[in-house]
């Protein structure tokens, strides 16, 4: 406990002397050397500042611009194919989509991406089609790194886009007229053209109301989802939030220039 006391006070001490050597080399920075004696102590207090700026470095953060991630990446630094194609383990994969799987290695399995680029395209044209005929598009993201992916995918669309970036409410179709009231339900268009889901396993009850109001669907499927859930999986890593902001960029476009 002495010797734990001593390190503490030692390092307090350190601490007080750094700052006041920073402080008096501000100072002295701030003055003009004007005989050789100011330029050997100015000199003298630069090396002990970097002293210990070398001395506690070691017990800060490594973190730096460059090894951490910045709001402009997604721009500037496009999805990698790794973020696309890593899944779960294979223990985890369901037995349903072998021919999405390129290669198990290591317990992790690969999507193959000739198989996801295919199934984008395809979504993609149905995105185009619903939104040329004056259709309702809803983008579902209930992770709170997958809300401003599905906000600024409504955005690009218009009126006819929509979000959902908190949970679902269950009962928000199948149930409509209590949740609207029966003139708004009778009177407005309530039930969407096209819902598209960034994380499917989670919303599996909207999934099942979409199904029962034939409506038809759009998920990201990764190894351990069943892709006979929605109509149009697209495969692909569902756990990247990158791969979920260029899919959901990459549909909504679609519709945005069909809109124009």
């Amino acid at each position: 406990m002495a010797a734990l006391c001593k390190s503490r006070t030692r390092l307090f001490t350190a601490l007080r002397s750094s700052r006041r050597s920073l402080t008096s080399a501000t100072d002295a920075s701030e003055k003009r050397l004007s005989s050789p004696d100011d330029w050997t102590a100015f000199q003298v207090e630069r090396a002990e500042r970097s002293t210990l700026v070398d001395l506690f470095s070691k017990f800060g953060s490594t973190q730096t611009r460059d090894n951490s991630w910045q709001p402009h990446h997604s721009l500037h630094r496009p999805t990698a194919p790794r973020d696309l194609t890593l899944c779960p383990s294979r223990r985890r994969c369901t037995p349903r989509p072998p021919q999405l799987v390129a290669q198990s290695k290591f317990c992790v399995t690969i999507i193959d991406l000739e198989r996801t680029l295919p199934h984008l395209r395809r979504a993609a044209a149905l995105v185009r089609a619903v939104a040329s005929h004056d259709g309702t598009i809803v983008f579902v993201g209930t992770r709170p790194d997958l809300r401003p992916a599905v906000l600024r995918a409504s955005k690009r669309i218009g009126p006819q886009g929509y979000h959902v970036g908190e949970k679902w409410l269950a009962g928000t179709l199948t149930n409509k007229v209590h949740f609207f009231g029966p003139e708004v339900s009778t009177s407005e268009r309530v039930v969407p053209d096209l819902v598209i889901f960034l994380n499917p396993i989670p919303n599996l009850h909207a999934i099942r109301e979409c199904a029962i109001e034939h409506v038809p669907t759009i998920g990201i499927v990764d190894s351990n989802v069943d892709p006979r859930i929605v109509m149009y999986p697209i495969p692909a890593n569902d756990e990247s939030t990158r791969t979920a902001e260029l899919i959901a960029g990459v549909l909504s476009i679609a519709a945005e220039k069909v809109l124009r």
